[in-house]
């Protein structure tokens, strides 16, 4: 059983008021949430035991130094990886995508390569490449959106990878169009063309079981802050076979083993990528956000999502002048929703939901190219939903579009 007001009993947050009214908040695709176990977990620490990690011969640093690699351990069984040799820890999503690009990229791009990513891709894991490719002045060359602008043409995504690309980069979910790509056929496909892989799990993670293993990817990148975990944690999952290969991208602290005056030696994996003092309360919080993850089940989360999201499309689709894109089937996407109202700039839909006390996204996401494409003001509107969001919060959204309308007097 879902318990949705247990949950929601967690997250104090939701018990504020924003512009005096109860906050609704629906912008969980930006970040999540925290529960309060994860609150307590880094007051606690702070409280009780912070120190360095890795380096103090006494009890709380020694304490610090096994909370912070249990996390990993616990996020390597999360997805299946093999051990926390494969779990670097980084700031964000966005750096552990640029180190690869940084470190891996450089090594085995070369002139006229081709690097493989879509047109669908956030800024993260579109800037590093294209970076990349003008460095190395390799091509970077992009997957189109089928006719329906709902998911990548499968098409094109064949014929790209004729062209035989040394490094293949695709979201799992959209942070835009919520739709869900099969990363285990495209791993599949891009191994059979000599390509690395790299998968973007920012969006599916907090609600989609991985599989490391079953997916076969290289590379496997998201953020702790979007699955109830604190900000300024980001993870990346590569094989240890790549990482035993890769030059580290910082030096100093901790990533060291031997140093002399000339010359040093990589520390062993994973600390070969972590140098100076890491995000200690991160980690600890984020061990935490995902026993809460695993407490609920990632299956129970996934189908309320489902659900959520059903409801939401079946109530928009009787609304005049309204357009919500993204695959009509909720098997396709995630609890991820952009749209935009005949006529009105996606900045004044969310001013007046803000006014209602609900908290939504409005711009171009991190996303330009895609939503330049979409919509000619260059931006929507996006609602996201997780575990604590309600039909009845979606009720008083769809008030809030209707009172956008007539404001606007839009029919």
């Amino acid at each position: 059983m879902y318990d949705i007001d247990k949950i929601r009993d967690d997250f104090p947050i939701l018990k504020t008021k924003m512009n005096g009214k109860r906050l609704i908040y629906l912008d969980n695709a930006a970040t999540t949430q925290k529960p309060q176990q994860v609150i307590s977990a880094i007051v606690d620490y702070y409280s009780n035991y912070n120190s360095n990690i890795h380096r103090g011969l006494y009890k709380i640093s020694e304490k610090a130094t096994q909370k912070y690699s249990e996390s990993k351990e616990i996020f390597a069984k999360f997805i299946n990886a093999n051990s926390i040799e494969e779990i670097i820890y980084t700031k964000n999503t966005t750096e552990a995508i640029n180190l690869i690009a940084l470190t891996y990229g450089e090594k085995i791009i070369k002139e006229h390569d081709h690097i493989l990513i879509s047109e669908a891709e956030h800024h993260s894991n579109l800037i590093p490449w294209m970076q990349l490719a003008k460095r190395k002045k390799a091509h970077l060359d992009y997957i189109k959106l089928n006719e329906q602008k709902s998911g990548l043409d499968i098409e094109s995504l064949k014929e790209q990878m004729e062209k035989k690309p040394k490094i293949t980069a695709i979201f799992h979910a959209s942070n835009v169009l919520g739709t869900i790509n099969n990363i285990k056929d495209i791993s599949k496909l891009a191994h059979k063309n000599n390509s690395s892989i790299l998968i973007d799990g920012a969006q599916s993670i907090p609600n989609i079981k991985i599989d490391i293993k079953d997916i076969d990817c290289d590379f496997f990148v998201c953020s702790s802050h979007k699955m109830l975990g604190p900000a300024g944690i980001g993870i990346l999952f590569a094989k240890k076979s790549i990482l035993a290969d890769m030059p580290p991208l910082f030096s100093g602290g901790d990533m060291i083993k031997v140093v002399n005056k000339y010359s040093c030696a990589w520390n062993d994996l994973p600390w070969k990528f972590e140098s100076g003092t890491q995000n200690i309360e991160g980690a600890i919080g984020f061990r935490i956000a995902i026993d809460y993850i695993n407490k609920i089940g990632v299956e129970k989360i996934r189908k309320y999502e489902k659900d959520l999201m059903k409801y939401f499309l079946e109530q928009t689709n009787n609304i005049k002048n309204i357009e919500v894109f993204g695959p009509k089937n909720i098997d396709e996407r995630v609890g991820i929703a952009s749209f935009e109202i005949k006529n009105i700039h996606p900045h004044d839909i969310a001013y007046i939901f803000d006014k209602q006390g609900i908290a939504i996204r409005a711009g171009h996401h991190c996303a330009m190219p895609l939503v330049s494409e979409l919509s000619k003001e260059k931006a929507l509107a996006r609602i996201s939903f997780y575990i604590y969001n309600t039909k009845q919060e979606i009720d008083e959204s769809i008030k809030a579009i209707n009172k956008v309308k007539n404001i606007f007097k839009i029919e």
